[in-house]
């Protein structure tokens, strides 16, 4: 795995990392991590951190690790062997003015190499012309030092994005200047948007990775989702853990066509994960998403609703910020009372249902408001005579003061039997004003 840092750390570096983890995990080999920092103005090591932060959230622990920019003397004397046999040469003065830039002496041969994913490719070297391997001696370019490690390493497997195929030509007849082994290649499909085009860093549903974390997607999540982006095990099957994975992937079940990054798949996937948590596990994922208004008690009486309905943290987070835990805190301030009405009632048959439901409630116990269920046995035979929508609706609008929302059994549950009953009481008292007004 060998990411340039020159930006936060992404999906399409992360799918590649897998791929070359599980196969070398899979084959007892040697899964080896390169900062690609040769570009001196853009190479980052803050960015070099994030990726290395990313790995480390997410398991994937490497075998070795190599730093590009701390082997130049190894890349000089590459070069200079690349000269003196007479495979590259001094060309014209570098833009910088700091030496002359070096090019590799083209062969102009056609190179033909087996790809392990999309099988034979072909390519006629000479359009390529004498390209250039070094801005100056001491400032080697990505074709010459990739060849380099390559060899040294003793690398085996290449696994890289199809992205990079024009580059395997270039880097054979390099590599085959230096008397080096070459590694078999293989060539992963890009990784598509929704709408069937290249993905793009700058797509609004792709983040660096370590963002996934805060969002909080579990790491055998992004694993799963990434894997299945161009792979399949060969059935039905989606959810993995990454011990799993290692035993399942193959190159040869690697797609050759580009694979759609789908973000609610994620989190689908995300959630399918958060079911295998405990219920400590479980609370302690929650509680660091939870907004510091809901209290212990009153998550306590969440937590169901929140297993059910939340595929990761932060979407606790944006429900919320839209008022979705509002009614659970606060009184709904109900202006417009034409609202608690049923679209076939009136409001007198509000006034009349509330009124029953109201006595109802001032006559159960603690234990009738213990449970969503104990709420709903108080009135749903009511309900049930009278008509579901003619009860329930004025009941769920008069305590969340919105047109959706829980079961008004289970916010009667969770705000309990006091604030419940003020809640009925404050509407009535509204409608029995308006009609007063109106009879005057």
């Amino acid at each position: 795995m060998a990411p340039s840092p020159t930006g936060k750390f992404h999906i399409g570096g992360l799918r590649t990392t897998l791929f070359n983890y599980f196969f070398a995990r899979k084959n007892g080999g040697k899964f080896i991590v390169r900062s690609e920092d040769t570009d001196q103005e853009r190479s980052k090591q803050e960015f070099e951190d994030n990726m290395l932060e990313a790995l480390s959230w997410l398991r994937i622990e490497f075998d070795e690790f190599f730093r590009q920019s701390e082997r130049t003397d190894i890349y000089v004397e590459h070069i200079k062997k690349l000269i003196d046999n007479g495979f590259a040469y001094e060309g014209e003065e570098s833009s910088g003015g700091e030496g002359k830039v070096i090019r590799f002496k083209n062969p102009n041969i056609d190179v033909t190499f087996h790809d392990l994913v999309l099988g034979d490719i072909t390519f006629n070297t000479k359009e390529l012309g004498d390209f250039v391997i070094a801005r100056t001696m001491n400032n080697p370019l990505y074709h010459l030092t990739v060849v380099v490690d390559d060899g040294l390493m003793g690398v085996t497997h290449v696994v890289r994005g199809q992205d990079h195929i024009s580059n395997t030509a270039r880097q054979i007849l390099i590599l085959e200047a230096l008397g080096f082994d070459r590694p078999l290649y293989a060539h992963i499909p890009l990784i598509l948007s929704e709408g069937g085009g290249k993905m793009s860093k700058r797509d609004p549903n792709v983040y660096p990775v370590t963002q996934y974390r805060e969002m909080g997607i579990l790491p055998d999540a992004l694993i799963n989702f990434m894997s299945m982006i161009g792979w399949n095990p060969g059935d039905e099957r989606e959810i993995f853990t990454k011990e799993e994975l290692v035993q399942e992937f193959s190159l040869e079940r690697v797609q050759k066509k580009g694979a759609v990054y789908n973000i609610q798949k994620l989190f689908w996937i995300n959630k399918e994960h958060l079911k295998k948590l405990s219920d400590t596990e479980l609370d302690t994922y929650f509680k660091k998403f939870l907004p510091e208004q809901i209290s212990e008690e009153l998550y306590t009486k969440l937590r169901g609703l929140l297993t059910e309905r939340v595929s990761y943290g932060a979407e606790i987070q944006e429900m919320y910020k839209e008022g979705e835990f509002d009614y659970y805190l606060n009184d709904p301030l109900i202006e417009n009372t034409d609202a608690v009405v049923w679209k076939k009632g009136t409001k007198e048959d509000a006034v009349r249902h509330l009124t029953h439901v109201l006595e109802v409630f001032k006559n159960a116990s603690d234990e009738d408001f213990a449970t969503e269920e104990g709420v709903k046995n108080l009135v749903w035979g009511y309900a049930e005579q009278e008509g579901k929508g003619d009860v329930l609706w004025p009941l769920r609008y008069t305590l969340t003061g919105k047109d959706r929302s829980p079961a008004p059994f289970f916010v009667a549950y969770v705000i309990g039997c006091e604030v419940t009953i003020r809640r009925i009481e404050t509407i009535l008292q509204k409608l029995h004003n308006l009609q007063h007004m109106h009879i005057v």
